[in-house]
């Protein structure tokens, strides 16, 4: 299982070196774009592979798991990928808030500069895109109350 998780590492390291390559060298982008999409799908097929695998792994140690009395403080595979599946949703949402606050903030800045009597309903979208973030956590809290 530690070998997937390499390969998965390795996938993730190389495609945040490609886009730090192409930031430091943008004259070869355009050179040869079908290199930078052939290494690109190889790399997300490679990712994939290895998540379904590791996914297959996983399940299976779970399965196999037998029910015993877990030590206080010790926390099993099954608890540790549910803790995790617990945690997605906040982080999912608070980014999708952040991808909306973005342009809605920067928005509300130009509207209130030029009419300052809209700060009131600026607030309000601001307020609805931040609501995802909350909508996250709440679905987080309740999923650590089925833990």
């Amino acid at each position: 299982m530690i070998f997937i998780v390499g390969i998965m590492t390795l996938t993730i390291v190389g495609l945040i070196g490609l886009g730090v390559y192409l930031e430091l060298f943008p004259e070869r982008r355009i050179a040869a774009p079908h290199r930078v999409r052939n290494w690109l799908f190889g790399n997300f097929s490679v990712f994939a592979v290895a998540l379904v695998a590791l996914l297959a792994v996983a399940a299976q140690e779970v399965m196999a798991e037998t029910t015993t009395t877990i030590a206080r403080g010790e926390i099993s595979l099954g608890l540790g990928l549910a803790i995790i599946g617990a945690g997605l949703p906040t982080g999912l949402a608070a980014i999708g808030a952040a991808l909306a606050l973005g342009p809605v903030g920067s928005a509300a800045l130009a509207v209130v500069a030029e009419k300052p009597e809209m700060f009131g309903r600026t607030l309000i979208y601001l307020g609805l895109a931040e609501g995802i973030a909350i909508y996250g956590l709440v679905m987080s809290i309740l999923l650590l109350g089925k833990i």
